[in-house]
């Protein structure tokens, strides 16, 4: 396995991160002045639009015979994965190395940065049309889903990523850690049978473990594999396609996802990097060592500690007079006292 050195990875991200998009509300008109710059370097086209007619567009890297998809904002509301994934091309397109020149030589990218733009400006989940395009794979009711899938079937990759964010409510079994990443290798059946697709998949998420783990050790999850007969990723290995889902998440401090972006961008580029230099991805058993998610968190626990109470917290995404903000709610939880949190506040009354 070729594992990227980690300073050298932190030195391509420091060096090429694109500074202009920041925080969790990025929409069109945060990335459209940044897919105008890349257009003079690569293939940026407009290959459709929205529902409510905003222009989705992608970006073609690489002259390789490896194909690999990659997409990001299916939910408007997800948007690591578009800061990481403009931060990886552009070390594609401007770094001076071998790892990325085995990258261009090996594989053909084509990324869609912003699938759901009405979602992405609206933030929320779902599309101008009130539909999740994440479970609208089979159906297609939705223009987006319409686009994805015939760029897929025209480009034909041998892999696929698919970007996403998780709550905040999710950690890492068997550690007090939040997940900061998880992986999931989807399943193609009720049964989750381990195909030779998803053996596949599981070999590229093994390689972007092992990375993390030398950065982030323990903060590194697996999502629930359960089967969902709609959901882009479980079709798409159901068709062929091999599916990496990489999902964001929290890290201490990081509510604005800014140290997680980078996490995601060491990921990507481990990911397509080991694609690149490998052709046999038959090894799959150390992927079930990935610890499993645990909704094990809550953003703040408030502890009296004269009543010997607790109460629970979590943090409401908002956007209020063109701002983003968290507004925190009060949550519910089955038991308070196996429950871990961002932060803790005590208080005597």
């Amino acid at each position: 396995m070729h594992t990227l050195p980690v300073a050298f990875v932190e030195t391509l991200f420091k060096q090429h991160k694109e500074s202009s998009l920041f925080g969790r509300w990025i929409h069109a008109a945060d990335l459209d002045p940044v897919l105008k710059k890349l257009a003079s370097q690569t293939k940026v086209q407009q290959i459709g639009s929205s529902e409510d007619g905003l222009p989705i567009h992608s970006i073609k890297l690489g002259t390789g015979a490896k194909k690999i998809l990659l997409w990001s904002q299916m939910h408007g509301n997800e948007s690591t994965g578009t800061k990481a994934l403009i931060d990886f091309i552009k070390s594609l397109l401007d770094a001076t190395d071998p790892v990325i020149d085995a990258i261009l030589k090996e594989c053909t990218l084509l990324c869609i940065p912003m699938l759901n733009p009405d979602g992405a400006l609206a933030y929320t989940r779902v599309n101008d049309r009130n539909v999740d395009l994440n479970r609208d794979a089979i159906d297609l009711k939705a223009k987006e889903s319409k686009l994805l899938r015939g760029v897929l079937d025209d480009f034909n990759p041998v892999f696929c990523f698919n970007l996403h964010d998780q709550r905040t409510i999710f950690g890492v079994s068997g550690t007090q850690n939040p997940a900061s990443i998880s992986f999931l290798a989807p399943s193609e059946d009720i049964d989750r049978t381990l195909t030779k697709g998803r053996k596949e998949t599981m070999n590229v998420i093994i390689a972007m473990n092992t990375l993390l783990q030398q950065i982030i050790p323990g903060h590194v999850g697996r999502y629930t594999d359960e089967f969902y007969p709609t959901a882009t990723g479980d079709v798409f290995q159901q068709l062929g396609f091999n599916t990496v889902l990489i999902e964001a998440g929290h890290y201490p401090d990081d509510y604005e996802r800014e140290l997680v972006r980078k996490f995601n961008f060491f990921a990507l580029l481990q990911g397509v990097f080991h694609i690149a230099m490998n052709q046999d991805f038959s090894k799959y058993e150390a992927y079930f060592e990935i610890p499993d998610n645990n909704k094990n968190f809550v953003d703040i626990l408030e502890i009296d500690t004269e009543k010997g109470t607790k109460q629970a917290f979590q943090y409401v995404e908002e956007i209020v007079n063109g701002a983003f903000q968290l507004k925190k709610t009060p949550f519910e939880v089955a038991d308070i006292d196996k429950i871990f949190a961002h932060q803790k506040k005590y208080r005597n009354n």
